[in-house]
C-alpha cells in the first residue's frame, strides 16, 4: 500500500529486540502493521502489546472494486437500451438513485469487511476478529503458550508475485485453530510468531 512510514526511534527499537524481519510499516489502509500506535482491541489487557496487525492483502480488494466499477457504469451502457423508457422519466430518475445506493452500500460493505477482518499478534496471544457486518462480529483468540504449529501455503501467480499466502496455527487442547488467509509475507509472519513463542519460552513460560 501507499500508506506506509519509516519507523520511529520508539518503534524501530521493539522491532530490533525482536529481531523481527518484517518491514516498519504502518497505516490506516495498511494490510500489515507493525507495533501500530494507537490501536486497541476490546479484550486487550494492561501491558499487553500489539506487534503486528494485518489484513488480508490488499490484492484481494481487485475483484470487487473491478466489479463495482462495472455496477457505475452500467446505467451508462444500459441508456442505449432502452428497457425502462416506457416508464414515467420520474420513475426512471428514481431508478438510477436506488441503484447507485444499492451500489453504494455494496461498496461500502465490501471495505468494512476488508478493513474490520483483522489477524492480531500480540506479545501474549493471537487473535482473529471476523467482521461479518455491522452487526455481527466473531472473535476467538488463544495464547501464544498453547500454539503447538505454525505453517504457511503460498500458491498461485498472483500469490508469489505479490508475496501473499494463508498461515495455518494449531493450537492445544480445546482451542481452536487459526487461519490467517490472504496475509502479506506469509514466511516473515510464520518468523514472528516463531519468535514470540521463543520469547515466553525464555521468559520461563510453559
Amino acid at each position: 500500500m501507499s500508506d506506509l512510514y519509516v519507523a520511529g526511534k520508539e518503534e524501530q527499537k521493539k522491532i530490533d529486540d525482536l529481531e523481527l524481519d518484517l518491514p516498519a510499516q504502518k497505516g490506516r489502509f495498511s494490510s500489515v502493521n507493525v507495533f501500530p500506535s494507537g490501536v486497541r482491541f476490546e479484550t486487550q489487557e494492561e501491558g499487553e502489546n500489539i506487534v503486528l496487525l494485518l489484513r488480508m492483502h490488499w490484492v484481494t480488494n481487485i475483484p470487487w472494486i473491478f466489479l463495482s466499477i462495472i455496477f457505475l457504469l452500467a446505467p451508462l451502457v444500459l441508456s442505449s437500451f432502452p428497457i425502462i423508457s416506457f416508464l414515467p422519466w420520474r420513475f426512471q430518475i428514481m431508478s438510477l438513485i436506488i441503484w447507485y445506493l444499492l451500489v453504494t452500500a455494496f461498496i461500502f460493505e465490501r471495505f468494512l469487511v476488508w478493513f474490520f477482518n483483522v489477524y492480531i499478534i500480540t506479545d501474549q496471544r493471537i487473535v482473529d476478529v471476523d467482521f461479518y457486518n455491522l452487526l455481527y462480529k466473531e472473535v476467538s483468540d488463544a495464547q501464544l503458550e498453547k500454539i503447538q504449529d505454525v505453517t504457511y501455503k503460498m500458491g498461485g501467480v498472483v500469490r508469489i508475485l505479490f508475496d501473499f499466502g494463508d498461515v495455518f496455527i494449531q493450537t492445544a487442547g480445546t482451542e481452536p485453530n487459526f487461519d490467517f488467509l490472504a496475509v502479506a509475507n506469509p514466511s516473515r509472519v510464520v518468523s514472528v510468531l516463531e519468535k514470540l513463542r521463543e520469547r515466553k519460552k525464555g521468559k520461563g513460560v510453559p
